[in-house]
């Protein structure tokens, strides 16, 4: 088989369809919720905390004292961008918090098919029949 031909084929797979398919709205699905982190959720916590603004939360490791972090940044000091990991942990709980309700509604509208209970083998049959001819009264 030629190199063409078998990445055809494994292009024509479902499961490379599916996985780009499941990226791509991943992706998508990562901008809404920091758009709602950002825009909707953190100013509320950062207001429930004394107008604290999460993103502009550093520390500078050459021991001056800035005003904000872009002046800290302007100067080119070695900072610790804490409000900013603040921030990607609170997407990160946020994205996996909705993705678990999105997979629990959807397994609520699919349950998954009854298990059919797989047919006896033929010894058991076997058996079974030569067990019931023993219990009959008479032989």
């Amino acid at each position: 088989m030629s190199l063409v031909s078998e990445f055809k084929a494994f292009i024509n797979r479902g499961n490379v369809l599916d996985l780009a398919v499941a990226v791509v709205i991943g992706a998508a699905f990562g901008k809404i919720v920091t758009a709602m982190v950002d825009g909707i959720i953190m100013p509320v916590v950062g207001m429930a905390m004394g107008g604290v603004d999460f993103s502009q939360l550093f520390v500078a490791l050459d021991g001056n004292d800035y005003a904000n972090l872009a002046a800290a940044q302007a100067a080119a000091a070695p900072v610790i961008t804490y409000g900013a990991f603040i921030q990607t942990i609170i997407d990160f709980l946020l994205i996996a918090f909705v993705i678990f309700l999105v997979i629990k509604a959807y397994n609520r509208m699919n349950p998954p098919p009854e298990a059919v209970a797989a047919a006896p083998a033929e010894e058991v049959l076997l058996l079974r029949e030569i067990r019931d001819s023993l219990k009959r009264p008479g032989l």
